[in-house]
Order: structure tokens, then C-alpha cells, then sequence
């Protein structure tokens, strides 16, 4: 079976549960896929854990952990402890939630700034240091969390080195009126979360993720990424320009969505369609920019406009 059939029946698998959000669905697919991790901040209710809990549902053999975050909630809660055995007078690690194939980290700005912080290695580098043992995390390891808008009541803003961590950060928003009546239709008796059955192997999704690194993705194109990043530096409303690290996400999740197309090439309308998703969230607006109402996906916008694409 090819890759893009394997990719086609995971997009259409969680479609089904998730109405209304096609593109959001496969930008967050290309995500896992591009060995990143996506940050979903929208409103209450508008399906941010159902799309994590149907990724996870349709992918056979992967191990899923769900963490709810809360201001009492302590780093060795997410990545585990060491705890005296009685018969053997020693001490044996529980390994926590980060140990997995797919996290769901829901309401993560609700937990303190020191709890979120546990997840930065993770995230970064694929490891953890507990206790000084270094942990590897192997294979699929895709966080998903969510967050609701800062501005409501018991919430912690994520610090800049978290943000940047995050591969991508996705909205849902709210779905039409005839997407929502079929919501309500789909949701009579039961979940159709609950009643999802996998449609790809946890070595097929392997597979996915290395048939996106080998994408072909050209010289001129790579200038055209580190062009496109480089424009947020010393931009006069931007006062934390995107890092390196957002080049080589917008590279990677690229090559993903070339799967998901069924290419095996990245063209510059691809690299376009994600540039906001990937790079707005990693820089911080100039105070007089941010009361004068610029967006930092607005600036995005410009730059593209503006950004000389390769012929």
C-alpha cells in the first residue's frame, strides 16, 4: 500500500470524527508527521480534544497518555518518580504519561510555569532527564496540547522557550451551522470518537514520518525558508523575531504536507500555506505594535507578499 493511501485514510478517518476542519486536520497530521508537536489554542468546546483523542484512536498499536493540567500539578506527575520497594529496600522508576507514542497535554496554561517546563527537553530533543538518568523517547513521540485564550480566569501564559518548542499552533474556530447540525446528528446516541477503529499501524505512521524527511526539497527553496524566517528579524514590530528552529519546522512540516498531497516534491504554495501556523507563535510583538492592533500572522501575511519566491 503506498504512502499517500496510508496518509489518505488517517486524514479521512479523523475528518469523520472531527467536522468541518479539513485543512486543521491535516496541518496537525503533517505535524506528527513531521516528527513535531502543535499547540491548539481556541475556545472551550470547539473540539481541540476530540481531534487529539481520534489521531490517537485511529492509529493501531500507539500508546496514548492524557495529562490534564491543573496549578497544583508537579513536574514528576508528567515525567515520572522513583519510589522505595519495600521487598528489595530499593528504589524502582515509575516511568510518567511522557512516556508514549502520542501525549495529549489538555489545558496546559493552566499548570504552572515550573510544570510546563518539564516538557521542554522532551519536546526539544526527545529525552528526559530524571533523577540525572537520561531517558530516550524513541520513535513516534507527538505531544498535543491544548490551551484556552490567556485572557480567561486561572490561566498561565506558555513562557517564549515553550512556544518555540511547538512545531505549529492551530485554531479550530467555530464550524458552519450545517457542520454543527451534523455534530449534533453524529453525537445522538454516542461519541463517534468511541466507535473509531485504527486505519494505519503505529509502523505505518513510522513509515509516513520517514518517507517525509526523504521529500525532495531544493536549494532554492531553502533560501526561500531561511529568507522568509530571516524577515522577522529586525522587523520594527517584532520584538522576538522566529529562530532557526522555525526554518527547520517550516521545512519539515512542508515536506509532510507533501505526502499528504501526494507529492514528492515541496513547492512554495505549500511552504505558504503553513508559514503562519509554524512561525507567528514563536514571536513576540514590539508593546506599540500590540496596542495598535498588528497580528503577528498578519505580519506573516506581508512577508510572504513580500518575500521574493523562487522560479
Amino acid at each position: 500500500m503506498s504512502i499517500a493511501t496510508t496518509a489518505s485514510r488517517l486524514e479521512s478517518a479523523v475528518c469523520s470524527v472531527v467536522r468541518g476542519q479539513p485543512e486543521v486536520v491535516r496541518r496537525v497530521l503533517a505535524c506528527m508527521i513531521s516528527g513535531g508537536h502543535v499547540l491548539l489554542e481556541d475556545f472551550p468546546g470547539t473540539g481541540k480534544t476530540t481531534l487529539a483523542k481520534a489521531i490517537a484512536k485511529s492509529i493501531d498499536g500507539a500508546l496514548f497518555k492524557r495529562v490534564q493540567f491543573t496549578p497544583d500539578l508537579l513536574p514528576s506527575d508528567i515525567l515520572g518518580i522513583s519510589v522505595l520497594d519495600a521487598h528489595t529496600q530499593e528504589f524502582r522508576f515509575h516511568p510518567g504519561p511522557i512516556f508514549t507514542d502520542i501525549l495529549l497535554a489538555d489545558e496546559i496554561n493552566r499548570a504552572s510555569p515550573r510544570t510546563q517546563s518539564a516538557l521542554l527537553e522532551s519536546m526539544g530533543e526527545r529525552q528526559a532527564t530524571i533523577e540525572g538518568m537520561r531517558h530516550t523517547l524513541d520513535g513516534l513521540f507527538f505531544v498535543i496540547a491544548t490551551q484556552n485564550p490567556v485572557e480567561f480566569r486561572g490561566t498561565y501564559p506558555l513562557p517564549e522557550a515553550q512556544m518555540d518548542r511547538f512545531t505549529m499552533q492551530c485554531a479550530l474556530g467555530y464550524v458552519s451551522a450545517a457542520d454543527e447540525a451534523a455534530i449534533l446528528a453524529d453525537q445522538a446516541e454516542s461519541h463517534p470518537v468511541d466507535s473509531l477503529t485504527p486505519v494505519a499501524t503505529r509502523d505505518e505512521v513510522l513509515e509516513l514520518m520517514a518517507a517525509a524527511r526523504k521529500v525532495r526539497f531544493s536549494e532554492e527553496l531553502r533560501h526561500y525558508v531561511v529568507s522568509l524566517v530571516g524577515a522577522t528579524r529586525g522587523h520594527p514590530n517584532v520584538q522576538l523575531a522566529a529562530s532557526p528552529r522555525a526554518s527547520l519546522g517550516l521545512m519539515k512540516v512542508s515536506q509532510a504536507m507533501a505526502v499528504f498531497e501526494g507529492g514528492d516534491f515541496v513547492s512554495p504554495e505549500l511552504i505558504q500555506a503553513v508559514a503562519a501556523d509554524v512561525i507567528a507563535h514563536r514571536m513576540v510583538l514590539a508593546p506599540e505594535a500590540k496596542y495598535s492592533g498588528v497580528t503577528t500572522r498578519q505580519i506573516i501575511a506581508d512577508l510572504i507578499e513580500s518575500t521574493p519566491v523562487p522560479v
